[in-house]
């Protein structure tokens, strides 16, 4: 008989996972479960009694730097009182509610724990006044947003607004630019007027204290201020153009003032 090949199994090996030399599979142990969730518990019952306790609570709410708004419309507006919880509203969130009123320009939150909240209002400055119909005189913020002037004084060197009714954008316009301007080149305006026309539809009329009356526009007020306060400066009352060109036309000629005093040539 021919004899039969022998084949030879591969040795069967026990698996690395069912054998008896496999390893333990890796996980926490029960012990390590519980000391997890007995630190999570914990954590969160800090702080339930944190937030409910009284060291968690808002005990004094300070503002600083409000002249138009009262403290009572700044706590509405904030929504912040005490006892409520400390970290319960944002600094940020306690910030854009602040600027949803008109006067206030900017504001700085500072929390002091336990229970301290500092907040200082910046408001727009006053730029001008205004005669409303009522006959009460408001103040012009620089945003162009009016309140009582009452509430911080008049500053008499402040320009009056007349006849803006129907001019309200071009107003805004023109708070903005005299919030811009140094008080000392503005301190000599008096009375500020609209005077459009086709060429310059936001062009004023500007009355002084010195008795000069300019004429110029709001978008160059700003450039043109400074050749004002020259002219008044050396020059008796007259009219002022301030335009695409500058002019001055005093209302008595020289040599009509010269023969009123007596200096003339004879």
């Amino acid at each position: 008989m021919p004899k039969q090949k022998l084949i030879v199994l591969p040795k069967n090996e026990p698996s690395a996972q069912t054998g008896p030399s496999s390893k333990r599979r890796r996980g926490f142990s029960p012990r390590t479960r519980w000391i997890v969730i007995l630190s999570i518990l914990f954590v969160v019952a800090l702080g339930i009694v944190f937030w409910f306790s009284p060291i968690g609570k808002i005990s004094q709410i300070t503002f600083t730097g409000n002249a138009f708004t009262s403290k009572e419309d700044l706590l509405s507006v904030t929504r912040l009182a005490k006892g409520d919880a400390f970290y319960g509203t944002s600094a940020a969130t306690i910030k854009s509610r602040l600027k949803t009123i008109p006067a206030i320009e900017d504001a700085t939150i500072t929390k002091e724990f336990p229970g301290k909240i500092d907040i200082h209002i910046t408001e727009y400055p006053v730029v001008a006044y205004e005669l409303a119909t009522s006959g009460e005189l408001t103040a012009i913020l620089q945003n162009g947003s009016s309140v009582r002037a009452d509430d911080r004084g008049v500053a008499v060197e402040k320009p009056v607004l007349t006849q803006w009714a129907d001019y309200q954008k071009e107003k805004v316009a023109l708070c903005k630019v005299l919030g811009t301007i140094p008080n000392e080149l503005t301190s000599d305006i008096s009375e500020i007027m609209p005077s459009p026309t086709p060429s310059f539809p936001d062009r004023i009329m500007i009355y002084t204290r010195s008795q000069f009356e300019v004429i110029t526009s709001i978008s160059l007020l700003a450039d043109k201020v400074e050749y004002l306060n020259q002219v008044i400066e050396t020059q008796p009352p007259g009219i002022i153009t301030m335009l695409e060109a500058d002019s001055y036309t005093p209302f008595v000629p020289q040599d009509a003032e010269s023969e009123a005093d007596g200096t003339g040539t004879q």
